[in-house]
């Protein structure tokens, strides 16, 4: 008969014994400090800590499943992306000098006289 009994939300001078959503503000907290710590950790995971500092100048190279590549540039705070083409281009220009690409799959440029 007592489980059959209504609970009691209110105290006798009318002030209400418990917040029913008292829990969800800090959940809701944790979940933002859970968010921007996992962020921080892909930063520091990634080396792209530069990315947040406003006189840093980063370049990288970004190639899709398709096989497209795509040059992103960030020289202070102004960021360009640029595609890469097959297409040939002819012009008048002076040689600068070499790149190699080594086995490892990094390129090494080597200035010209």
């Amino acid at each position: 008969m007592r489980l059959l009994q209504r609970r009691r939300r209110f105290s006798l001078d009318g002030e209400a014994l418990e917040d029913p959503i008292a829990g969800v503000a800090n959940l809701f907290d944790a979940s933002i400090v859970f968010i921007v710590s996992m962020m921080i950790a892909l930063f520091m995971a990634y080396n792209m800590m530069d990315l947040l500092d406003p006189t840093s100048e980063v370049t990288l190279v970004k190639k899709n499943a398709s096989g497209e590549m795509e040059i992103i540039t960030k020289k202070g705070n102004e960021i360009k992306a640029s595609k890469v083409t097959d297409e040939k281009l002819s012009g008048r220009g002076e040689r600068l000098g070499t790149a190699y690409k080594l086995p490892d799959g990094r390129v090494v440029y080597v200035p010209g006289n």
